[in-house]
């Protein structure tokens, strides 16, 4: 370890909320004895989290990036082992021209593995893949009495189970072996189709998901009246071998050079986004071949895209309810968030599929999730979030802690049936800000 003071730049990527830990120090390879550090601890992978639960405010923070080495890939088996703080960008780049993919992805490929595990990240294909927990092989957890421990569904299952979605709070990941998928080419063949409403969101995404590996939509969240839910739902496969459309990767970034005073996204223009980005498409249905960047990644090609809402940062917020409440609390929570005046350009939904969940605190589960970002203006925006609360809570519905900078410690309990299970595990020397948040507790 290498010790380093307290760094103005250790934020979550919603910027909200702000603070220094009081040490930070950067684990590296064959040096990574964590006995010996201030309490408490908490590893921060790179920085891709939106709240706090990536943040040790006043703690010591170990920057996990120096872990950034691959240790073994079998192209025959599409078995890969590599240190916890390699990013996903980076294994595509090793395994995707051998015809590997990952199993699971979120939308941005600049996540750590040990991040991933801890936050238990699914993507686009949890309808038939579940979470990237359900493809960790095994895992090597340093802990803070300087044990190592091989955590697998077959030794330390329980740890193993902990640990997986476990916000980082049982110890150290240090290295992961992860299961690819094979595929015949970086390319996905897409079908986007327009629908005007939730119920017809609804119809196209259970059919489609009897097809399609990877489903999506898009939502117009400043829609009301008859056109509430509208939006553009986006299927995908990957392509065949045969595939003769070859779009080439993005090659140009884009960038947002500075911090805008104030923020960028207001109520005007988020209707008049909202509403171009929804007559995008003319026809109806359209079919494409895409390459996999923009299709999984489409935030990826500006860089530092969340400084656009100003120095207050934005607060995210996705929820999952139960598939029968699923229609009724989205448009609930749709018509709440269109009558605020307050939006997103980013509302995603989903139906998440049956899979259990892989780990003690993994989010998803059998359900309809609703992603939003909302910027960060002050009473009234945490004032609608409390109002989503309560439709959330009314469905017997959850909040993902990755995502979360404000939910109470009472709508974490109740969603997440096995939390005094997953207590026992806990490193005593590990903590967050947000779990002393949903806690109640000082540092």
């Amino acid at each position: 370890m290498s010790a380093a003071p307290a760094m103005a730049n250790i934020v979550s990527w919603g910027r909200y909320p702000r603070g220094l830990p009081r040490q930070v120090v950067a684990a590296r390879f064959r040096d990574m004895d964590i006995a010996d550090l201030p309490m408490p601890l908490l590893c921060y992978g790179n920085g891709r989290s939106y709240g706090d639960s990536c943040l040790n405010l006043g703690g010591c923070m170990i920057k996990t990036r120096g872990l950034d080495r691959f240790i073994d890939f079998d192209p025959i088996s599409g078995r890969l082992r590599c240190e916890a703080g390699v990013l996903l960008s980076e294994i595509l780049d090793l395994v995707v021209a051998s015809g590997w993919f990952l199993p699971v992805t979120p939308g941005t490929r600049f996540v750590t593995v040990g991040g991933a595990i801890a936050n238990d990240v699914h993507g686009k294909n949890h309808h038939l893949n579940g979470t990237l927990g359900h493809h960790v092989l095994a895992l090597e957890l340093i802990r803070s009495d300087g044990t190592r421990k091989t955590c697998s569904p077959e030794q330390n299952p329980a740890l193993f189970a902990a640990t997986i979605g476990g916000l980082g709070l049982t110890g150290l990941i240090g290295t992961a072996e992860l299961q690819l998928r094979r595929i015949g080419n970086p390319y996905i063949s897409v079908e986007t189709t327009r629908f005007r409403d939730l119920a017809e969101f609804f119809a196209i995404s259970r059919d489609s998901d009897r097809h399609h590996e990877y489903t999506v939509a898009w939502i117009d969240c400043a829609a009301t009246g008859k056109r509430l839910g509208r939006g553009l739902h986006m299927a995908g496969n990957h392509a065949g071998r045969g595939c003769l459309d070859r779009p080439k990767a993005p090659a140009n970034w884009l960038q947002v050079p500075l911090d805008p005073p104030v923020s960028l996204v207001g109520s005007g223009s988020l209707r008049a986004f909202n509403a171009l980005y929804y007559r995008k498409q003319l026809a109806r249905r359209k079919v494409a071949i895409s390459h996999y960047q923009p299709f999984f990644y489409p935030l990826d090609g500006i860089r530092d895209w969340n400084r656009i809402y100003g120095p207050r940062g934005f607060l995210q917020y996705q929820s999952v309810v139960p598939m029968h409440l699923g229609m009724e609390a989205t448009r609930e929570m749709l018509g709440r968030i269109a009558a605020s005046g307050q939006g997103s350009f980013l509302s995603v939904l989903k139906l998440f599929g049956d899979k259990p969940p892989a780990g003690m605190l993994s989010f998803p589960r059998p359900g309809v999730t609703l992603a939003l970002d909302f910027p960060n203006c002050g009473p009234r925006t945490f004032a609608l979030l409390d109002e989503l609360d309560r439709v959330v809570a009314d469905a017997q519905g959850a909040l993902y802690p990755a995502k979360d900078a404000r939910m109470p410690g009472s709508l974490f309990a109740a969603g997440y049936p096995r939390l005094n299970e997953f207590k026992r595990h806990i490193d005593p020397a590990f903590s967050s800000s947000f779990w002393r948040r949903i806690n109640g507790a000082a540092l």
